[in-house]
């Protein structure tokens, strides 16, 4: 009787490095066209999301011009829909605020009530704190002094796109407002959210956690040092269970 011996292949060097690299190249692509991760810095959008909420932002819902959109079941931005988006002034920022008109919609606010088209919309997300304002409140306001907040340049804008008290949204562009109404810079005040800026919608909470401001008070507010943020991440890391918000965590965002 023969027994058969099985010769054991050598592993070249390469290949571990080879199957690093594919994964490498799987998560760039992951980041680059599918999802990015994001925190909530801002009360902007309160109660729908949080400081301290982490999310996931889908990447490939809303579709642009070119070859993704042929190729990928894209769908247009709606009203309602959340979207995350560079900062018109400062593209280098992201922010996140609800679509409230698309191109070619007439807006306006009164007394808070927004009105689209001349309809009024069914907003139960929009969560108000604060007295009345003049300005934020009975949008688009012409006959205002100094507003906080407003951008030179978009109220010389909006003079010219103002009809019968109603704001009309230009093609390619997005009405934008937090659902924090009385705490959000917003269109109200910067303006429209051009179609390329956007970069998707919010998916997935995938982590929630309360600010557990470890800090030791002193009567005033100073700015952190390296060494606070140091004492906070590790007060965070060793009371990650208690911190965080289990209700929250792995929510979709709606």
């Amino acid at each position: 009787m023969k027994w058969g011996i099985h010769k054991v292949g050598r592993v070249s060097w390469w290949e571990p490095f080879q199957s690093l690299s594919a994964t490498v190249v799987i998560a760039v692509f992951v980041v680059t066209f599918v999802v990015q991760a994001f925190q909530i810095p801002s009360e902007s959008m309160e109660n729908t999301l949080l400081i301290g909420d982490y999310l996931l932002v889908d990447k490939l819902h809303f579709g642009r011009d070119g070859f993704w959109e042929r190729v990928l079941p894209y769908r247009k931005v709606k009203r309602g829909d959340i979207i995350v988006f560079h900062y018109p002034v400062h593209p280098s920022e992201h922010f996140v605020k609800r679509v409230v008109a698309i191109p070619g919609d007439r807006i306006r606010l009164v007394n808070r009530r927004v009105y689209v088209n001349g309809a009024a919309v069914s907003e139960p997300y929009v969560h108000y704190f604060r007295p009345h304002d003049q300005f934020r409140d009975e949008f688009p306001r012409l006959d205002m002094g100094f507003v906080q907040g407003l951008s030179g340049a978009w109220l010389m804008q909006m003079k010219k796109l103002i009809e019968d008290n109603q704001l009309i949204v230009p093609e390619g562009h997005y009405f934008v407002m937090g659902d924090n109404r009385d705490d959000s810079l917003d269109s109200r005040y910067w303006g429209f959210v051009p179609q390329r800026n956007i970069v998707g919608r919010p998916l997935l909470i995938y982590w929630s956690m309360r600010d557990p401001d470890p800090r030791p008070s002193d009567g005033g507010l100073r700015p952190y040092t390296a060494g606070d943020k140091l004492y906070r991440f590790l007060y965070t890391m060793s009371h990650i269970v208690q911190i965080t918000r289990w209700d929250r965590t792995l929510r979709l965002v709606q």
